[in-house]
């Protein structure tokens, strides 16, 4: 089955999620469609995050990766994988979130070729995981209890916050949700944040007497000494790597250095179903849960949930919220269960629809990449 087309729609929305504060300045939430044609008439979908960049992550999907996999096998992925991975280290450079769905558009490419859902193909550990809904930041307490308790009674099983900032500020928050859902409630904590080492250790040892499940990423990924410090005074569990470079090379520097007691890992910012895989096995060889992280994509949100389910050492998973500014290009909501589970769908591949009548309306560039 040979790779015959790279085809993008880039599609532009009028959606900005995060305050100027926290995004530094208006960013349009734009992403761009991904199709992967072959000989045999299958085609293969992903998309690919476009913040601030979407005619950038277009151009490389056309001029760099599109001459590295046109008319080559879908059963190469490894080989592609690796041969992309030598472009980047050859002054390449790929933002963060590529090439990820390049990577996805060939999984389900294969699985659909299988005639099996993606996670049945990969090896299946099971067909659901409890959702936690992980929220937006917010101005007010007030917002963050209302947002938390509105999920609480929905049925999802947990709610992380993402806190405003500055540290004491997010104390206060963490306490008001505890307060708000109740001690049997799932909580966790992930502030985006900037501590010092002295400010997230203070801010742990409250989430500990608060019973959250673990405490996400209150450092920049790079900073391991801070993340090895802060992972032994600690009980709680230190979750990092989501936006640590360099795959699993990179998420191994932290395991090796002790700077994390759980790793994060996605198909989008982690090289895809195939780096994400290795994340995983790498985590669960050293004892550790690979959490998986949200793509804020639907449908690269479902090819998480695949890998989710193909995997044992993965507990959650993450249900960005608002659920309706994120399904995009997804034709409908994430398969979440009355019980708050997020269930894995049963057809080939990665299981669900694209709404093209959306891409089509939101589309402002469309490309083709053909094998001559």
């Amino acid at each position: 089955m040979k790779i015959t087309e790279i085809e993008t729609w880039h599609c532009k929305r009028d959606l900005t999620l995060f305050p100027e504060s926290r995004a530094g300045a208006n960013m349009p939430w734009d992403v761009v469609v991904l199709r992967v044609g072959t000989d045999t008439g299958l085609s293969g979908h992903a998309s690919a995050l476009a913040a601030r960049s979407g005619r950038i992550t277009e151009a490389f999907l056309h001029e760099t990766i599109a001459p590295v996999v046109l008319g080559r096998d879908v059963v190469d992925r490894e080989k592609i994988w690796h041969d992309l991975w030598t472009l980047d280290r050859h002054l390449t450079f790929f933002p963060v979130y590529l090439p990820g769905p390049l990577d996805v558009a060939l999984w389900d490419l294969a699985a659909k070729a299988a005639n099996l859902p993606l996670y049945k193909y990969l090896g299946a550990y099971r067909d659901r995981l409890p959702a936690y809904a992980s929220g937006l930041f917010h101005d007010t307490t007030d917002e963050y209890v209302t947002e938390a308790l509105a999920y609480q009674k929905r049925g999802i099983p947990g709610y992380k916050v993402h806190g405003p900032g500055p540290w004491r500020r997010d104390i206060e928050v963490h306490r008001a949700l505890r307060e708000a859902v109740g001690s049997d409630y799932l909580l966790f904590s992930d502030p985006v944040g900037e501590y010092t080492l002295d400010q997230a250790i203070r801010v742990g040892r409250d989430l500990e007497k608060l019973d959250y499940v673990w405490f996400e990423e209150p450092f920049r990924d790079f900073e391991l000494y801070k993340y090895q410090a802060l992972c032994e005074a600690l009980d709680i569990p230190v979750a990092a790597t989501e936006t640590t470079r360099g795959g699993p090379w990179g998420v191994a520097q932290a395991i090796a250095q002790r700077a994390a007691d759980i790793v994060r890992a996605d198909v989008s910012w982690k090289a895809g179903v195939t780096g994400t895989m290795k994340i995983a096995h790498l985590a669960e060889a050293f004892g550790l849960n690979c959490e998986i992280h949200t793509t804020t994509m639907g449908l690269m949100d479902v090819a998480n949930l695949h890998v989710s389910c193909a995997i044992r050492n993965c507990e959650y998973f993450e249900l960005f919220v608002p659920e309706s500014a994120f399904q995009f290009p997804m034709l409908g909501s994430l398969p979440i269960d009355a019980l708050g589970n997020a269930v894995v769908p049963q057809g080939p591949g990665l299981g669900v629809d694209l709404d093209w009548a959306e891409i089509d309306r939101l589309c402002v560039s469309h490309k083709v990449s053909a094998a001559r």
